[in-house]
């Protein structure tokens, strides 16, 4: 009897470990991308207002929301982009960052010097005019990075992370599902 406690306890000790990593931010599996407009910082529209989400419509699309831009947000930007140069011909995929910021402002030289240092092409650089993030994306304020992507306007994948918890093995995870929307 001793040892079951015992199991029955480590089991519900693993799955409140598992459950307390697990953060829900941004759009889930086959929910619709809503148009949102940013401020491009240093994508070909650099200055302008407008909705990247409603250029790139149906395409295979990358969106990923920061609160920072951190050197693992970095690594996954670059490689993401790496992955979006490799594809925007053939299967016209597309890619933003949007960092979520009460001072927009304040974002556009550091997002610039991280274009050029990182050499990120394919990727604009914008900024949304607060930290809560568009009202139908549901960016959780525990995220500081939130990753989806869809086709086909339909979201096929998710992926949040705390601070602190982007990692390379993350990264690849991330890198790898774009598979997922390259039909």
């Amino acid at each position: 009897m001793r040892k079951f406690v015992a199991f029955c306890m480590m089991a519900l000790a693993a799955v409140n470990v598992v459950s307390a990593a697990d953060i829900k931010s941004g759009l889930q599996i086959d929910e619709f991308p809503a148009a949102f407009n940013v401020t491009d910082i240093t994508g070909p529209s650099a200055g302008e207002k407008l909705c990247y989400r409603c250029q790139y419509g149906a395409r295979p699309v990358i969106s990923i929301f920061v609160r920072k831009m951190d050197e693992n947000t970095l690594k996954l930007v670059k490689e993401l982009d790496a992955v979006v140069g490799k594809n925007a011909e053939d299967k016209k995929m597309a890619a933003f960052v949007t960092v979520l910021t009460d001072d927009p402002d304040g974002q556009e030289a550091s997002l610039k010097k991280a274009a050029e240092e990182q050499k990120i092409e394919h990727t604009p650089l914008t900024v949304f005019e607060n930290a809560v993030g568009p009202a139908k994306y549901k960016i959780s304020e525990k995220a500081s990075v939130t990753v989806m992507m869809w086709v086909d306007s339909n979201v096929k994948v998710n992926y949040a992370f705390e601070d602190g918890k982007l990692d390379a093995e993350a990264i690849g995870k991330v890198v790898k599902d774009t598979e997922k929307i390259l039909n």
